[in-house]
């Protein structure tokens, strides 16, 4: 099963590279003010998973950056992701506003909520 899911993978980031959206042309300064409203976000997800393809190509299309955590390249992020989302699902959002954290998975409500962010 692991070898299925690793070819799978690997189709999904050639299907991914092979057929990457455009991403939105703007403005320095407009994105400047995407970027500041993006700002608490980070992404936790794996590179081959997809559901976090869906999520990051959304992400490009609508021209948005925010930090991408790997949480099976880099383990600190799987522990966070665990001990404050409190499960191992990925993609999931992090949200910072101030002092506050939210966490959001599934693909469509975070792709609805960026979307939302940048509107």
């Amino acid at each position: 099963m692991k070898l299925v899911r690793w070819i799978l993978g690997r189709i999904i980031l050639l299907l991914n590279a092979v057929f990457s959206p455009k991403g939105v042309k703007r403005s320095a300064e407009e994105q400047a003010v995407i970027d500041q409203k993006t700002q608490g976000l980070h992404l936790y997800q794996l590179p081959a998973c997809p559901f976090c393809v869906k999520v990051r190509r959304s992400m490009k299309r609508n021209g948005i950056s925010i930090g991408l955590r790997d949480i099976k390249a880099q383990p600190e992020y799987l522990e966070e992701l665990v001990a404050q989302g409190g499960s191992r699902k990925v993609p999931c959002l992090r949200i910072e506003d101030g002092d506050q954290v939210e966490w959001l998975y599934e693909s469509n409500d975070i792709i609805n909520y960026l979307e939302a962010k940048v509107a």
